[in-house]
């Protein structure tokens, strides 16, 4: 079938000199260059009005640049023209998807442009499928349909099995299901490379996923590759840059002149040389570039509201630096804010008395869009350490449950630790919750029978619940931890003391049986032989047994009226 568009991945090898056309534009929006992409499909709109194709990248290149009501206008005004055409109907199913409408209508309409362009043999067209795949690979993982645009994508490379855009945006839309399709993406994305070896952004992607599972050596591999096959993709440079810009800020800095000089100079560059700024702790420096790009044409990009954020934060300033993030999250897209927004906005907030709630709010909504399990691992600790802070210990153990279960393997002796002493510490304010306390440290017993700290939490939890020692609970728990204890007796010396103390309370005031009492204080002084207070409550316990054993005899009362027998009377 003859190829109405050639790929980006074959222009970009074959070295062509390009005219203003339509694979010009597409090279630019490969390249991130949006401005230059829009200014070579607008001249050939404007030279063609009825080029539907060159319409629907335009549109392409306006949605790129975030201006969906541009996009939506124009696709409007031209399908007023043509009628239903197959590519601006699959233009205006993605400004359906990026204003967040029924994803079914869009997809109808991508149906509508698929049969509409099937070849006599009844063959899909390649280049409509890609353009479908090429949709729903945009934006978040709640952007559009990702399975529906990876089955199109898959079909597109059946029937091209040289055309190396359907693998890429096959693993992009695999990448957006979730972690566990990240086999397919790096298996499509491989696909992508044996097809056109010059083919940067596959092989930068492989290492993007290598770099989301912190294997710094598979994805410096593939990140080399995308380097030495297009040395001017522009994504990897940015890759690295914010991969060292809080470890190595000179390193970073390499990789940023790099990124700006093979990009298209623009508000994104702007943004990221005036966060550089700020990570090498040129704060004023920073806000000054900040300002400067609010003033010129990047007036009212969200992210701007970050950059001044971050830098009233560093200057001491934290409620201009919350009132620019509480700008920044009215005007931003959500599928656009990053984890690491809510997350500075959580300590943000958290340093603000009265905030804890919506501190806690941004973590939450942290670890909803961030697919890593190690990162909402980190999320869910922080807001454990929040909560704990601000005493409500019983919602602290709720998420350090959800830290632990994220964990591969099995529960660690210290997350054990972690939660028994956060549900032992809640029955303060909330002694209904015993039994979840027992169980948690029952199980940190079982699964650590050595360590001390989970008989000592025991002792504790059943003396908060039971402080009279009237239940038989602190009873237990001390007996429990006396077998422990007696293994070393000098070295828990101060702990068996404790336990035994709780046991002679128990038998004396209890259950008044004063010889388990003494048999308990018994063996404190083998520990400690002649211990002043533990002699001295012995002595005391023993009268008391002495007189349980023979109590004094009463005298006799006479009843009234009768006199009592004398030895000799009559």
């Amino acid at each position: 079938m003859k190829r109405l568009l050639v790929s980006v991945s074959l222009l970009c090898a074959a070295g062509v000199s390009f005219s203003q056309s339509i694979d010009e534009g597409v090279k630019h929006l490969y390249y991130k260059r949006t401005k230059a992409a829009k200014a070579t499909f607008q001249k050939i709109v404007n030279n063609n009005p009825n080029d539907t194709k060159a319409t629907f990248w335009l549109g392409e290149a306006l949605l790129a640049a975030d201006d969906v009501a541009g996009a939506k206008a124009l696709y409007q005004k031209a399908l007023q023209a043509a009628g239903s055409d197959a590519w601006l109907l699959i233009g205006m199913g993605h400004v359906e998807i990026a204003e967040g409408g029924d994803i079914n209508s869009a997809k109808q309409k991508f149906e509508q442009a698929i049969t509409a362009t099937k070849n006599k043999k009844g063959v899909e067209n390649v280049e409509v499928l890609v353009a479908i795949a090429r949709v729903n690979a945009a934006g978040g993982s709640k952007y559009g349909d990702p399975v529906y645009g990876a089955q199109k994508a898959k079909r597109a490379a059946e029937i091209d099995p040289k055309n190396a855009d359907a693998p890429v945006f096959e693993g992009v839309n695999y990448l957006k299901m979730g972690g566990d399709k990240g086999g397919d993406a790096v298996q499509a994305f491989t696909e992508a490379t044996v097809r056109d070896p010059k083919r940067a952004d596959a092989y930068f992607r492989i290492g993007r996923i290598y770099q989301s599972q912190n294997n710094k050596e598979s994805f410096d591999t593939w990140y080399g590759k995308a380097l030495e096959a297009d040395g001017s993709y522009p994504d990897t440079y940015l890759a690295y840059f914010q991969y060292f810009q809080d470890k190595d800020v000179n390193k970073a800095k390499e990789y940023l002149d790099k990124f700006v000089a093979n990009s298209e100079q623009s508000c994104i560059t702007d943004y990221f040389v005036a966060d550089y700024l700020f990570r090498a702790g040129k704060y004023q420096e920073s806000l000054d570039k900040a300002n400067a790009m609010e003033a010129g044409e990047c007036k009212g990009q969200p992210r701007n509201n970050v950059l001044f954020a971050y830098n009233y934060d560093r200057l001491h300033d934290s409620i201009k630096a919350k009132d620019a993030l509480d700008v920044f999250f009215a005007k931003e897209a959500a599928d656009k804010i990053q984890p690491d927004d809510y997350i500075f906005a959580s300590k943000l907030y958290s340093k603000i008395p009265g905030y804890t709630d919506q501190a806690l709010g941004f973590l939450n909504k942290a670890a909803a869009v961030d697919t890593l399990a190690k990162n909402r691992i980190s999320y869910y600790n922080d807001a454990a350490a929040l909560l704990t802070k601000a005493g409500k210990l019983d919602a602290a153990y709720e998420y350090t449950v959800r830290a632990v279960q994220l964990k591969k393997g099995p529960t660690s002796e210290f997350d054990y630790y972690k939660l028994s002493k956060l549900a032992t510490d809640a029955l303060v304010t909330n002694p209904e919750l015993y039994p979840r306390a027992d169980s948690i440290i029952k199980a940190y017993l079982q699964a650590f029978p050595e360590k001390p700290q989970g008989y000592g939490l025991m002792t504790k939890a059943a003396k908060i619940v039971d402080t009279a020692n009237a239940t038989g609970l602190s009873f237990a728990a001390a007996s429990a931890a006396i077998d422990f204890y007696k293994k070393d007796t000098a070295k828990y010396k101060q702990q068996l003391f404790d336990a035994y103390y709780t046991q002679v309370g128990y038998y004396n005031d209890r259950l008044s049986d004063y010889a388990k009492a003494i048999e308990v204080l018994d063996s404190i002084l083998v520990i400690a032989p002649n211990e002043p207070t533990t002699v001295r409550y012995r002595g005391i316990i023993q009268k008391n047994l002495d007189r349980k054993n023979n109590p004094a005899k009463e005298p006799i009362t006479p009843k009234p009226g009768v006199r009592p027998k004398t030895s000799g009377g009559k």
